[in-house]
């Protein structure tokens, strides 16, 4: 009698342990369903406020000015965006024929290519990279404050981080030459200060 109870209760410990790991393998498969979903959103959102350019072009640009002129290879720039060359390539040259880039034969290794910016694209980076992206960020961040943005931008890296490879992000002061990014930058946050709250306002009422 006492065997039959021992057993039992070891039946009950092992599938509430599995019952455990069940739900968080469920939550897990939740959450990755979740941020596919947010992520081809957010994409789609930011393909209508850039021009003719999509996010991932956008982004791609972003990428090339945040790289030192000499090092802005088809390797780094994947690395940068966490995309694969191959991908990443196709990019660069949807960018090349609409004149945003150009391409050049790399002087420190034969094999590879540098990537530099055009004066349209840019013009492109100061153009959507103030109103639209101020209007965007306040748009998409309505709901949240800044812990909580904080959070997710930490635990995002951390995602980031499951294979070992460290997130190579977009942390850098960059100077876009003859532009005063000073001036820009001001202008920025006031844009934002009055869209942040004037949506914070609404949302309260």
């Amino acid at each position: 009698m006492i065997k039959k109870l021992q057993l039992e209760v070891g039946v009950i410990a092992v599938n509430t342990e599995y019952s455990e790991y069940y739900n968080l393998l469920h939550i897990m498969d939740q959450t990755y369903a979740s941020l596919i979903s947010v992520s081809n959103k957010l994409q789609a959102m930011g393909d209508q406020i850039c021009g003719d350019l999509t996010s991932r072009q956008f982004m791609t640009l972003l990428a090339v000015l945040h790289l030192p002129e000499e090092e802005a290879t088809m390797i780094n720039i994947a690395n940068k965006l966490g995309s694969t060359k191959q991908n990443t390539a196709r990019v660069i040259k949807s960018l090349e024929r609409k004149k945003y880039i150009s391409v050049q034969p790399s002087e420190k290794d034969k094999r590879a290519v540098n990537v530099r910016l055009t004066n349209l694209g840019t013009d492109a980076i100061l153009k959507y990279g103030s109103s639209a992206k101020v209007d965007f960020m306040a748009t998409v961040f309505k709901d949240f404050d800044k812990d909580e943005v904080e959070a997710l931008w930490k635990l995002l890296i951390k995602l980031y981080r499951f294979d070992g490879e460290v997130m190579d992000g977009f942390e850098e002061n960059i100077q876009i030459p003859q532009t005063d990014i000073e001036g820009e930058h001001q202008l920025a946050v006031e844009r934002f200060i009055k869209k942040r709250n004037g949506t914070l306002l609404g949302h309260e009422q």
